[in-house]
């Protein structure tokens, strides 16, 4: 098979990230924070330049008839300029996984050292949220990674000035302004050269929607940390607190409907389902959400539509919320067990052996006892930002930050041994 041809543009990138990374692998931790702490400074004085570049994108997406989940994922706002600013400099308070390890001694005398090392260059591609620019950038620097963004074209003017500040904030702390660049070839085409670019990217991260991620891992022969859809679960026990379960199922659904971590199904077991529907149909129906039930939710809950098959395998990203009557925590966990992508999922109840076993029987990255699925986020977690949340097994899991950018390395320091025969 002939190789590959990359794009003259694609392998400026490459060639560049990879000479950047050298650096960035043995950068000291003082000039690393040094120079996210002047991305945060620069950030928010470049706030009217990057949030009008900001606006000509939202003004396409909304002339271009794009869904309003999509354009509230797209747009800055000061407010959320200052929330990644804030972001940066969280990270920069956090300890420098690079150089982290353990060392032993063997009975032969050689010294044997594990340590953490930058991945090299990592490649991100994503879809319309400007924010994943700047968190992607910090967490690689801080990390020791060069890295390539590939944002989409509906965020490009927003993305073009944020790469901007980013690389001057960069070089003014002495480190390379090629550490962190942006592939601006908008054609999906493109893609599928850049996820074949063993010789100069060393991991692929894709964030966005279930086509995109499914689309990279199909495509690529660079290493990819699977970023997953997320069909979020909550089940409503017959021991629950029904102040918590309303609370918490109301903010899981509505607190920001288009981001992975929001929940998608509803399961109530049925004892208590003749009470808690009408109360969560009745806020969910004041918040706006579009209920699709089974049959014994429509009894229950006429105005629900009925729950297709399609419905509870879909992250809808938007104020819908699928409603399942189950028999109990079997039936619930039978459920997760076929539908879910293994995201996060969430019981609601006080009772101690029920929670326990939904926390070891269920499957999935983060896993909760009365408590918003909203949480799994690198930000809340205590983690600064997040790169992505990975629903794979390997090499990270959940909420990706600063230790799942590095791998290990073994330096072994000897004073002549060799190994004899066997």
């Amino acid at each position: 098979m002939a190789a590959m041809e990359f794009h003259p543009e694609l392998t400026a990138l490459g060639q560049k990230a990879k000479q950047a990374a050298r650096t960035l692998m043995h950068a000291g931790t003082q000039q690393k924070n040094d120079a996210l702490l002047r991305l945060s400074t620069a950030l928010k004085e470049q706030e009217e330049a990057i949030l009008a570049a900001n606006a000509l994108d939202v003004a396409r997406a909304e002339a271009s008839g794009l869904k309003k989940s999509f354009i509230n994922r797209l747009r800055l706002t000061p407010a959320l300029l200052e929330e990644i600013c804030e972001s940066v400099r969280d990270v920069v308070k956090l300890p420098d996984p690079v150089g982290e390890g353990t060392f032993w001694t063997r009975p032969n005398g050689l010294r044997i050292q594990k340590t953490r090392v930058p991945l090299g260059v990592v490649a991100m591609i994503y879809e319309a949220r400007p924010n994943v620019t700047v968190d992607a950038a910090v967490l690689c620097l801080k990390s020791g990674n060069a890295c390539i963004l590939r944002g989409s074209r509906e965020a490009a003017e927003s993305n073009a000035v944020l790469v901007r500040v980013i690389a001057r904030a960069v070089a003014e702390s002495g480190l390379p302004s090629d550490s962190v660049q942006l592939m601006t070839l908008t054609d999906r085409s493109y893609v599928q050269q850049l996820v074949r670019m063993n010789a100069y990217i060393d991991v692929i991260i894709p964030r966005g929607g279930a086509g995109l991620i499914q689309n990279v891992v199909a495509n690529a022969t660079v290493p990819v940390i699977e970023t997953g859809t997320g069909v979020c679960h909550a089940f409503v026990h017959r021991d629950a607190d029904p102040a918590k379960a309303l609370t918490v199922v109301y903010n899981a659904k509505t607190q920001k409907p288009a981001v992975c971590n929001a929940l998608e199904t509803l399961l109530v077991e049925r004892s208590v389902a003749a009470s808690f529907l009408p109360q969560i149909g009745g806020m969910l129906k004041a918040g706006g959400v579009e209920i699709r039930g089974c049959p014994e939710t429509r009894t229950i809950l006429p105005e629900a539509r009925e729950a297709r098959e399609e419905d509870w395998r879909t992250e809808h990203n938007d104020l819908i919320l699928n409603i399942r009557v189950v028999a109990g925590l079997d039936e619930a966990l039978d459920h997760i067990y076929t539908y879910s992508t293994k995201h996060s999922e969430v019981i609601l109840t006080e009772d101690y052996s029920a929670a326990q076993r939904f926390l070891t029987e269920v499957d999935a990255a983060a896993v909760y006892v009365n408590a918003s699925t909203r949480f799994t986020d690198g930000g809340r977690f205590g983690f600064g930002a997040e790169i992505g949340i990975s629903t794979q097994k390997l090499h990270a899991r959940g909420p990706m930050a600063l230790p799942e950018l590095t791998t290990v390395k073994y330096m072994v320091y000897g004073s002549g041994q060799i190994v004899g025969s066997s």
